[in-house]
């Protein structure tokens, strides 16, 4: 039986954005419903993307509907509402969610998973050669769109500026060169990661670092260092060293910033503009909304906006959702200071990197990909 047909509802949860930590709510509530509860589920997307496969799908090692999830299917299974509408802000004395594009709805406890978007890219959205790699849900579109239109305009190499250096951007550029390759367009494809740090990947180990920059090289993909973008023109960037270089598309994939959304909700947020939580994910502001992934920080011990932090936050989320029910004491997350990294090296071979320990190979990517799709699959089918 549905858990819409249990007993009568008394209390609404209702999860905003359906990132990772959200989207396991929805799966854990198909088989366990909290008692006495509704749920909604509300997205401005139709599906939800995984990140962790999206430079692959880029790369056309994954068909893009193998890494999306259907949120409409998602909520159906849980017996949940799901509502397709953007968020104008929140009502902290009547308890209400408010929208651009729908009626205001209740809540009793409130998960907010909204992501993050790549931060500096506002301020060059005029330009059209931008492309932020977020919202992640149409970056593929977007990105082909500006290459067809380059395409179509200039002749000699294509030329895609990457700005941002950490990992994702490495990811983007070798999987976008591997697409190439696969393509009947014999344009050349010159790339360009555009980073402020000394190096690529910064998190990562010395010895990783240095396997990185070497792979880059021999693929002709070129690092500029310690240079930062202070302008995106028509047809080219400039650098902070007064420099000027040619583009024809700059692909937006710096650090976290917050997405605006999170400015409209009158809740307490840190320096960066994410939510302010405790340990136990709660808001400072108000004990009934939660604040998830990368849409909250964690003040007394901030975590790198990473989505492997959001996956681990889901068996706390949820322990807390039914605590907060109960009236019980709720748990804190403590997140690890370490963790597996995988980097999709775009050749059907990945770079994996644990504690001290580095290896590119063949067989890191076989694990990649049967980690990545154990952990998506599982969203896009019942059990």
């Amino acid at each position: 039986m549905s858990p819409k047909l249990d007993e009568a509802p008394t209390k609404n949860i209702v999860l905003l954005g359906m990132g990772h930590t959200n989207a396991d709510i929805a799966h854990r509530w198909q088989e366990d419903p909290i008692p006495g509860c509704r749920l909604t589920c509300i997205s401005k997307f139709p599906t939800a993307t995984y990140s962790g496969m999206l430079p692959g799908t880029l790369g056309q090692q994954f068909r893009d509907d193998e890494m999306r999830i259907d949120l409409a299917s998602l909520a159906d299974r849980a017996g949940a509402d799901f509502i397709l509408a953007d968020t104008s802000g929140l009502d902290l004395n009547a308890g209400q969610i408010h929208f651009h594009d729908h009626p205001s709805i209740p809540f009793d406890l409130l998960s907010i998973g909204v992501g993050s978007m790549p931060a500096g890219w506002a301020e060059y959205s005029d330009s059209p050669l931008m492309v932020p790699i977020k919202p992640m849900q149409t970056f593929l579109q977007r990105l082909d769109a500006r290459l067809q239109t380059a395409s179509r305009s200039a002749s000699g190499p294509m030329r895609v500026a990457i700005v941002g250096g950490g990992v994702a951007s490495v990811e983007i550029a070798c999987c976008l060169q591997a697409r190439a390759g696969k393509s009947d367009n014999n344009r050349p494809l010159a790339i360009e990661i555009f980073t402020s740090s000394e190096h690529v990947a910064d998190g990562m180990t010395t010895r990783s670092i240095d396997r990185i920059e070497r792979l880059l090289e021999r693929r002709g993909i070129t690092v500029h260092r310690s240079r930062r973008v202070v302008e995106v023109g028509e047809t080219d960037l400039a650098t902070d060293d007064g420099q000027r270089h040619a583009a024809d598309c700059v692909i937006w994939a710096t650090g976290a910033a917050a997405p605006p959304v999170l400015q409209q909700l009158g809740l307490q947020t840190d320096d960066r503009g994410f939510i302010a939580t405790a340990a136990t994910l709660q808001s400072l502001t108000d004990p009934r909304i939660f604040a998830v992934g990368d849409a909250g920080t964690i003040v007394a011990s901030p975590s790198p906006k990473a989505g492997v932090y959001a996956v681990r936050q889901c068996p706390v989320l949820w322990d807390n959702l039914n605590a907060s029910i109960a009236g019980q004491p709720l748990d804190e997350f403590d997140p690890q200071s370490d963790f597996l990294k995988i980097l999709n090296t775009g050749d059907g071979k990945a770079l994996l990197e644990f504690g001290r320990w580095t290896a590119h190979s063949r067989w890191c990517w076989w694990l990649k990909t049967w980690i990545d799709r154990r952990f998506v699959q599982k969203f896009q089918r019942p059990d």
